[in-house]
């Protein structure tokens, strides 16, 4: 799409990209609340909640712009070139990506290309979905001897295959978060059992901090089937790691181990 009229007394052009964080919309920093209140144009995802447009003024125009696979009008390029389109004719663009736009959400890419058209720039950071959807349910990245570091990774590759960091995340003593990775959950389990953590604690969160939220807990031989039996879908992330033990729907699972293990 290209805008052919350029109407007189446009704003400077700007492009601001701002994370709306995992769902919520009450999880957006204030300093993003205050750039959707000054937008002339908003283009927003598909999982970014839709109250945050609210924040929008009246007049300003709001775009979906939502990943979808069958419309090639949501491809990337046809993204960028609606930043550069309307930030020259209608002046601030805000581009709301749900989470963190650096991570797994191509938002440097949409930077380097507005700044390619000389065209300011602002990044405002959000909640990543891989943190911050953890920590609502009390499951931390790092505790004490449970876990020193984590490791935040796509479950896929842009070609559709399994990330070879898999392997060596699943080697590790890390807290092990995957996103868009629930569609390839048993070969992602396969990995974490080929080094023997048959038991390791692991988490499923569907929709994190929305509404129709769901989180299950089981381990490593056992999510799989969770997942599948409690028809869990995307958008969806998993957590993989001692620090899951720390939820309190573990207790059971931990005593059902150590009473097999009696036996």
């Amino acid at each position: 799409m290209i805008l052919n009229k350029i109407e007189s007394g446009v704003k400077e052009p700007k492009i601001t990209l701002v994370g709306a964080g995992p769902g919520d919309p009450e999880l957006i920093s204030l300093k993003g609340v205050k750039a959707i209140a000054a937008a002339d144009v908003v283009l927003y995802d598909a999982q970014v909640n839709e109250a945050l447009l609210n924040h929008a003024p009246e007049k300003a125009i709001k775009i979906f712009v939502g990943s979808k696979s069958d419309d090639e009008s949501f491809s990337q390029d046809a993204v960028n070139k609606l930043m550069i389109d309307y930030a020259l004719n209608f002046g601030h663009v805000v581009r709301l990506k749900s989470g963190d736009p650096f991570v797994f959400a191509r938002g440097f890419e949409e930077v380097d290309y507005a700044e390619s058209y000389s065209i300011q720039t602002e990044i405002i950071p959000g909640i990543s979905s891989a943190l911050g959807v953890p920590g609502l349910h009390k499951i931390p990245m790092t505790y004490n001897h449970l876990s020193d570091s984590f490791w935040v990774l796509s479950g896929t590759n842009a070609a559709g295959e399994l990330s070879p960091d898999l392997q060596v995340a699943a080697k590790s003593k890390a807290t092990v978060v995957i996103l868009m990775g629930i569609e390839k959950i048993r070969e992602i389990t396969a990995i974490f059992q080929a080094e023997g953590k048959n038991r390791l604690p692991v988490a499923v969160i569907e929709n994190g901090s929305s509404v129709n939220e769901h989180i299950k807990i089981g381990v490593v031989d056992t999510i799989a089937e969770l997942i599948e039996d409690h028809k869990i879908s995307a958008p969806a992330l998993l957590v993989f790691g001692d620090v899951v033990s720390l939820h309190p729907s573990f207790a059971r699972i931990k005593d059902f181990y150590e009473l097999l293990s009696l036996q």
